[in-house]
C-alpha cells in the first residue's frame, strides 16, 4: 500500500485529497492520500522519514517555491518556472520536483480560444503565477503581473485603469481572495472597464464562483474557475508519480 500526500499551509479544503481519495476508491486501490499542513517547509524531510510508503506528494501555497532547496533534483520545465507543486520521491529515497500547473492551467485555457488578442494580467506573483506566466510565454501572449507593489516589472492595483483593462483581454487571479470562507473577498481591479471580449481566469475552485468571476461575468465577460486546471494537473502528478 502506497501513500500519497499534500503539503501546505491552512488545506483543509484540500481539492486533491478528495480527488485522490475517490480515484483510488474507484480503482479498488489500497493507496492513502493524506494532507500534511504545516507551519514550516523546514518539516518535509520529517514527514518524508516518518511516512515510509510514502512515494508522491502534492505542493500548494504557500510552499511552491520554497520547497525547492530541499529536493535533490528538479524537471527542467518546473526549473524555468520556478516553482514545484508536485514531488516524486523514488526508491533511493531522492526527491525530484515537477511543475504540473503549467499542464493544467495551458489544457484548460484552450477550451476558450481564440481570445480578441493574446494579451493578459496575472494577478499575483507567487508560484502558481509563475506557472501561468510560463505557459502564456510559451503561446505567445503579452502578459503584465499585478501586485500591491508596483516593481520595474509588476503593475500596482492602483495604476490599473481604462486603457489597461481594455488592452489585457485574459486576466488570471492567481491570489487567495475569494478562497472559502472568505467568499466576499476580490482583487481590487476596475471591473467597470471589463466587456464580453474579457475573460477571467480565477485558480480558486471552491466556491464555484467567486465574487472576482461575478462581477466579471455581469459586465458579459466570460469566466473559468480553477477546477478543470486542478483536475488536469492532479492526472498529469498521477502520471508522474507511476512513471
Amino acid at each position: 500500500m502506497a501513500k500519497y500526500g499534500l503539503i501546505g499551509k491552512n488545506i483543509g479544503y484540500s481539492f486533491s485529497k478528495t480527488f485522490f481519495t475517490s480515484k483510488f476508491t474507484q480503482e479498488n486501490r489500497s493507496d492513502t492520500y493524506v494532507n500534511f499542513d504545516i507551519e514550516s517547509i523546514d518539516m518535509l524531510k520529517e514527514i518524508i522519514r516518518d511516512n515510509n510508503t510514502l512515494k508522491g506528494l502534492n505542493i500548494t501555497i504557500p510552499y511552491k517555491e520554497s520547497v525547492i532547496p530541499l529536493l535533490d533534483c528538479i524537471h527542467k520545465k518546473a526549473k524555468n518556472i520556478g516553482a514545484v507543486n508536485t514531488i516524486k520521491i523514488h526508491r533511493d529515497g531522492t526527491l525530484e520536483g515537477f511543475n504540473t500547473d503549467h499542464y493544467g492551467f495551458s489544457k484548460s485555457l484552450s477550451d476558450f480560444f481564440p481570445l480578441k488578442s493574446k494579451t493578459a494580467l496575472i494577478l499575483g506573483t507567487g508560484g502558481a503565477a509563475k506557472a501561468i506566466a510560463y505557459v502564456l510565454k510559451t503561446l505567445e501572449f503579452e502578459y503584465q503581473y499585478v501586485s500591491r507593489t508596483k516593481t520595474e516589472t509588476t503593475l500596482s492595483y492602483d495604476e490599473l485603469n481604462r486603457a489597461i483593462i481594455s488592452n489585457h483581454y485574459l486576466i488570471i487571479n492567481c491570489t487567495p481572495l475569494g478562497t472559502f470562507p472568505k467568499v466576499e473577498e476580490l482583487p481590487n481591479i476596475p471591473y467597470q472597464f471589463l466587456t464580453s471580449h474579457h475573460l477571467l481566469f480565477d485558480l480558486i475552485y471552491n466556491p464555484h464562483e467567486t465574487a472576482f468571476l461575478k462581477r466579471g461575468l455581469a459586465k458579459g465577460a466570460r469566466g473559468s474557475n480553477g477546477l478543470k486546471m486542478l483536475e488536469y494537473q492532479a492526472k498529469k502528478a498521477w502520471s508522474i508519480w507511476k512513471s
